[in-house]
């Protein structure tokens, strides 16, 4: 496997924005979590019902099976992955390095962002849920969302 740098975080803390972006800037594959969702998590979603451990287990059993798929690339992934057994899945199999980073901002931030978000499954009223799951591992590096996603991108960049 090449490098494979993981943004996970709540939703709408600008996982896919900043992936889409390093992954241009790195010449790296970008394997956005949010298109691997079942029919049934998405419909879930969009009636503000949470995914449970089983319906996210599904969903990142199917990223690890893409990340496989794509052994000896370099990739961005953008996954919630809110918990670590969520992470561990996630990474089953993979060899080579990882870089693990939170896109971390405040509830109220996030909120925000997500309500004059249009056109995702993911609604303000779940946003809850996730900030009550979500562990925060020693091994990532946590990386603030109030700066522009430019300066977010190099401030990994540098990181690495």
């Amino acid at each position: 496997m090449g490098k494979v740098i993981i943004l996970f975080g709540v939703s709408g803390c600008g996982k896919s924005l900043v992936g889409k972006k390093l992954s241009e800037d790195l010449e790296f594959k970008f394997v956005e979590g949010d298109d691997l969702h079942s029919n049934e998590n998405i419909k879930k979603m969009n009636n503000n019902i949470p995914l449970s451990d089983n319906d996210r287990e599904i969903w990142i059993k199917d990223i690890n099976t893409e990340l496989n798929r794509l052994e000896n690339k370099n990739v961005v992934v953008a996954c919630s992955a809110l918990k670590e057994s969520y992470r561990q899945a996630l990474v089953k199999g993979i060899v080579g390095d990882i870089y693990w980073f939170c896109l971390k901002g405040t509830f109220e931030l996030i909120k925000q962002r997500l309500d004059s978000r249009e056109d995702h499954f993911f609604k303000s009223d779940l946003l809850d849920s996730q900030f009550n799951i979500i562990e925060y591992p020693d091994y990532c590096k946590l990386i603030d969302i109030s700066e522009s996603p430019d300066i977010i991108v190099e401030k990994i960049k540098s990181e690495l």
